[in-house]
């Protein structure tokens, strides 16, 4: 690895920065995005359990607010469980867009990897020609500054696509796992909103 790094020249650095800025995303993102943690299962049951108990809403909140994303988006809506179905829900959106921004943190930067990648290869195949056409001079063919040319064009460009392929997929992925995490807590709040006026059974969540 090390000599193929040697063969590719400064070109290769940026890709390799590259790579490891992507797997680091990938893998803080995978951890981070757990469906447990983000939407933990029965915790609309287990609130609305504490609310028929005579819990005070504006407590629960308080207690909601560091426990999940969800829990912050449930938090916004006990804050306002005695405004109008209105109030309520429109502080439910308001939270909801905060926490989905939070949940889509670095994958601009994942897209960006796996949008600029093919083209720092292509820069890098680009100064390896560069290369291969200044070994040609009156006096002949350089070998050794051809080899080097040759070497720059190639392993950047295959490089460049090895980081750009995974980090689209795994950028589109996180894209659409994030879409069905909002999906999910939506619809929990709008059951949240629902029992809180009257439009459902606490017991048919």
């Amino acid at each position: 690895m090390w000599s193929i790094i040697q063969a590719s020249g400064w070109p290769i650095w940026p890709l390799l920065l590259a790579s490891i800025l992507a797997v680091a995303i990938v893998i803080e993102r995978t951890w981070t995005l757990r469906r447990t943690r983000i939407n933990p299962p029965g915790l609309l049951a287990s609130v609305l359990e504490e609310l028929r108990r005579g819990a005070s809403p504006q407590e629960l909140a308080l207690r909601l607010e560091g426990h999940s994303p969800l829990g912050r988006v449930f938090a916004a809506g006990l804050r306002n469980y005695r405004s109008s179905r209105e109030v309520m829900k429109e502080a439910i959106e308001d939270a909801g867009r905060v926490v989905a921004h939070g949940l889509e943190r670095y994958l601009t930067a994942l897209g960006t990897i796996a949008a600029v990648s093919p083209l720092l290869g292509l820069l890098g195949t680009i100064i390896g020609m560069i290369e291969i056409f200044a070994s040609q001079s009156a006096a002949g063919t350089n070998p050794q500054q051809l080899a080097h040319g040759i070497s720059v064009a190639l392993n950047t460009t295959g490089l460049g696509l090895i980081i750009a392929i995974p980090a689209t997929i795994f950028w589109r992925h996180f894209r659409a796992y994030v879409d069905s995490l909002v999906l999910e807590m939506e619809q929990e709040a709008v059951r949240l909103v629902e029992v809180a006026h009257g439009e459902r059974a606490g017991a048919e969540v």
